[in-house]
């Protein structure tokens, strides 16, 4: 790093940071944020919601007894400065890049990191398995959760808490309202009220009361719903004590001796609570307090200028494919609406929401109700596209095959980061999804090889009168010339590109480019398949009647991907062609850029070469001699 940072360097773990005198935890809150800073500027990374945590990560590793005490990180975007704090200050320049640090907390990276995240709104569920298992080794130790970034939205958050409070468990749930605008009540008076009802004196006299009153059910009552109205009218939490939840703030979360003194408080007490908490994303870093959205994930930057903008590059990305053609789109059909599920940015909608925004709906993190409240719309009539990363559209399974496939219903999937995603890691790839889509009736499924190509497929999608989805992956395409007419493909046709000789690739949407690299080697045939369902039976069959070996190519999982719905459409019609299967290997791709994991999984033009090269010793008649050549 380019500075010195006397506090800071002295710690390596939690128990570091409890040796400092609590005097000295206000200067370590700035040296801690101007580290991050300094080091994100560098490496990039995910940068504004990490400045907001600065305080708050420091209270909890000073209060708490961490590791032993669980605490568990939601989103894990938030936890920049936890990674900090527990002994990977040296290796942040490394972080979200090929063999460096994990962009979020990682189980087998320190001991810190108590449960692996990616997606949001587990954490609640996730401590509170922790919380129960504490107890039945009868164990004395915390299970603490921080949720923040809209995590709060998901449902899963709430059945966690409706969970919690029935079993009336010691469980710790920290609200980072650092977006949503819960409450505006921040201040002194709220901060002292936080502090008087997570402090001893309050939490008897209410403990005591309760156990009075309840022998006189109408008095009972009757102080049980003043004591509602009076919280109420100073507190926002009713929905959070109805759920079981004591309910404490909310507190300036960038008060740091506020906080260290109720969390204190907070440990101590029985059952579940809830803490609420507000602070600012971007905190102490003025570009990024003014615009937390364009700082939440950077590239490297000059701390001094800022983010300056960059020249628009030379190729549209898949993801800007989409955003224009659904502003497109929207101008010839009324009828089209757009959800999506929290990525407003991520999946292209800016211009449509500024363009259309009665047809615009952002659901919060709450993909199983984005894909619900589509297949309401359907059923009126409308024509909704769900726009929804790949990862994402995971969560939603349930949904997709009985709310949309059994009804039959005409939604449209836009499947943005498909395939390896790069520095965000394997819990952002989208290395499932041909295989969960393939098999539900009913469902197309096409896979662009290009840009073109993707905007065709949309229309496609859109005008089929059913469920359809479109699977693109992240970052550019090949560069294929965008054309502003829109044409429906013929469904379930594929396209020869290249006939060869002896063997067949048959490829799935991004591995078209690198095998037609590759054929110019081996003199192959190379197929775009275009479609995963419905498949080109026609072509197959023509295919392993011309060929001594077939050779599909996908990026995604093997196990039961577009290749094995190759093999099965030749089993059915009795051709006995070998079919061989390439892909995703049977392992996680870790973290680096998506060029990086591409060849780490050998889904590039060299990697399918090698792989082909490979076959030839295996089948010296199916493979041509110049594949066999070493």
């Amino acid at each position: 790093m380019n500075k010195y940072y006397p506090r800071l360097s002295t710690i390596e773990s939690p128990r570091d940071l409890r040796g400092l005198p609590e005097s000295e935890l206000l200067a370590l809150a700035e040296e801690l944020r101007a580290f991050l800073l300094d080091s994100v500027s560098q490496s990039g990374g995910h940068f504004a919601a990490g400045l907001g945590t600065v305080e708050l990560t420091i209270a909890l590793h000073y209060v708490l007894n961490t590791p032993e005490d669980r605490l568990v990180w939601d989103v894990g975007h938030q936890a920049y400065p936890h990674k900090i704090l527990t002994g990977r200050r040296d290796r942040m320049p490394t972080i979200r890049q090929w063999g460096g640090l994990a962009p979020f907390p990682k189980r087998d990276e320190s001991p810190c990191d108590t449960f692996g995240v990616g997606h949001s709104s587990t954490s609640i569920s996730a401590a509170l398995g922790m919380a129960i298992a504490a107890r039945r080794e009868g164990r004395g130790r915390k299970a603490v959760a921080v949720i923040g970034d809209g995590g709060i939205t998901g449902g899963l958050a709430f059945e966690a808490m409706n969970h919690a409070g029935d079993l009336a468990i010691d469980l710790m749930v920290i609200l980072n309202d650092n977006d949503m605008s819960i409450s505006p009540n921040v201040g002194a008076l709220s901060n002292r009220i936080a502090q008087v009802l997570s402090g001893r004196l309050y939490t008897s006299v209410k403990r005591g009361s309760k156990k009075v009153l309840s022998i006189m059910p109408p008095v009972w009552e009757l102080a049980r719903r003043a004591e509602e109205h009076v919280k109420g009218l100073i507190i926002p939490g009713t929905l959070f004590e109805e759920l079981g939840f004591n309910y404490i703030g909310p507190i300036d979360g960038h008060d740091l001796p506020t906080l260290l003194g109720t969390i204190r408080n907070v440990s101590q007490m029985p059952g579940p609570q809830l803490l609420h908490v507000i602070t600012k994303k971007g905190k102490g870093y003025a570009p990024a307090e003014a615009d937390p959205v364009k700082y939440h994930g950077v590239t490297p930057f000059d701390p001094e200028r800022g983010i300056v903008a960059s020249k628009a590059p030379s190729k549209p990305s898949y993801t800007k494919v989409f955003g224009d053609w659904v502003c497109d789109m929207a101008a010839l059909d009324p009828r089209l609406v757009a959800i999506t599920p929290a990525m407003r940015e991520g999946s292209g909608l800016v211009r449509f929401q500024k363009d259309f925004p009665d047809r615009y709906f952002d659901v919060a993190i709450a993909e199983q109700h984005s894909v619900t409240v589509a297949a309401g719309m359907a059923c009126e009539g409308q024509k909704p596209v769900v726009a929804i990363y790949s990862t994402f559209l995971q969560r939603a399974y349930d949904q997709v095959i009985h709310d949309v496939v059994n009804q039959k219903l005409p939604v449209l999937f836009a499947i943005d980061r498909a395939g390896l995603v790069g520095a965000d890691g394997p819990t952002h790839s989208g290395s499932y999804d041909l295989t969960f889509l393939r098999c539900l009736p009913h469902m197309v499924v096409m896979a662009p090889a290009d840009e073109n190509e993707c905007r065709q497929m949309l229309y496609t999608g859109f005008l089929h009168d059913g469920p359809a989805a479109v699977r693109y992956p992240r970052g550019e395409g090949p560069g294929v010339p965008v054309n502003n007419t829109m044409t429906a493909l013929p469904l379930g046709k594929a396209e020869m590109r290249r006939e060869g000789h002896g063997l067949a690739l048959l490829c799935f949407g991004t591995m078209l480019a690198p095998a037609l690299e590759m054929a110019e080697v081996l003199d192959t045939t190379v197929v775009n398949m275009r479609f995963v369902r419905p498949l080109d039976v026609e072509m197959l069959l023509h295919l392993a009647g011309s060929h001594a070996l077939l050779v599909t190519v996908e990026e995604n999982v093997v196990a039961g991907g577009a290749g094995s719905g190759v093999a099965e459409i030749l089993a059915a019609h009795g051709c006995h062609t070998p079919v061989v299967h390439y892909g995703l290997p049977d392992r996680l791709i870790q973290h680096g850029t998506r060029e990086e994991m591409l060849v780490d999984a050998g889904l590039t033009s060299e990697g399918i070469l090698a792989f082909v090269r490979g076959l030839g010793r295996h089948d010296r008649q199916a493979v041509p001699k110049t594949a066999r050549a070493s």
